[in-house]
């Protein structure tokens, strides 16, 4: 079972991989303020976002991403473990740091993704994650990317980082 931060286990859909850069977990949420659900894979289509995610077809947010890494350092700050699907954040790679200069691309498996902006910790994660959790997540919520290319993406894929 993979741990997160404090040496406990990670709770939620994350899969154990031994390379670090691979997808541990999936999520999406049907529409806005809905819970993010684990899935075993996901299909990106380009331009166009996850199909099935409340972002499917915005004009920039298409794809969210962040890592087990920087989890873990705001776990630190939080003083408790932080769950990916709690995040609201629908990749999470088992470890790096995730681009975050507008511009930057990367891929996960065949999807090309091309970093939008820094992902901001939203108000929501105050009830989700906990109390602090915005202020421990600063500068280490993922990014906001847009897709590129299209493809699926499942649990064990290989992301090239830059």
């Amino acid at each position: 079972m993979p741990i997160c931060s404090l040496g406990r286990p990670a709770v939620g859909a994350v899969k154990d991989f031994v390379n670090a850069n691979t997808v541990v977990a999936l999520h999406i949420a049907a529409e806005s303020g809905a819970p993010m659900e684990p899935v075993e894979r996901i299909e990106v289509r380009s331009g166009g976002g996850i199909v099935g995610d409340r972002y499917e077809r915005s004009r920039h947010r298409h794809v969210t991403v962040q890592s087990l890494t920087q989890l873990g350092e705001a776990a630190e700050v939080l003083g408790t473990p932080i769950a990916p699907g709690t995040t609201r954040r629908n990749i999470t790679l088992a470890s790096g740091i995730i681009p975050l200069t507008p511009g930057d691309r990367f891929s996960i498996g065949a999807v090309e993704l091309e970093v939008v902006r820094q992902a901001a910790p939203c108000a929501v994660l105050e009830t989700s994650v906990g109390a602090g959790a915005r202020a421990a997540l600063r500068r280490r919520a993922g990014a906001v990317c847009r897709a590129l290319t299209g493809g699926t993406i499942h649990l064990g894929e290989t992301a090239t980082l830059p």
